[in-house]
This record gives C-alpha cells, structure tokens and sequence, in this order.
C-alpha cells in the first residue's frame, strides 16, 4: 500500500492540529498534547464480510 492513512483527530485529546511523525512511517504527532501515535492495520475479522447492510445490532426477536 503506498497511501499513508491520515487520521482525523487525536486519539488521545480530539484536536485536529496534527502532523506527520518523524519516527517513521504511520507516525502522528498531536501540536495540543504533545503525543506521538501511529495507525496501524491489525488484520480482518474472522468472522468477515457479510454483505448485509444490518450490522445485527438492533432488536432480536
């Protein structure tokens, strides 16, 4: 993959004043808590892709 996934906000705060990191690539670094973090991709779920627009989380009967 050669995009770099930029997040939105500070995990640990919500401000939006970030930065790419200079620890490395998928490095983020927060301008207002002064925090370092990185994304990264953990894998797929076992359970997958259903294709079901119903997320299974409403009433069950």
């Amino acid at each position: 993959m050669s995009e770099r996934a930029a997040p939105f906000y500070c995990p640990y705060c919500g401000e939006e004043d970030l930065r790419p990191g200079e620890q490395g690539h998928g490095a983020w670094e927060c301008g207002a808590c002064n925090r370092a973090f990185q994304l990264k991709f953990l894998g797929l779920l076992a359970r997958g892709f259903t294709g079901s627009a119903d997320d299974g989380g409403g009433e069950r009967t």
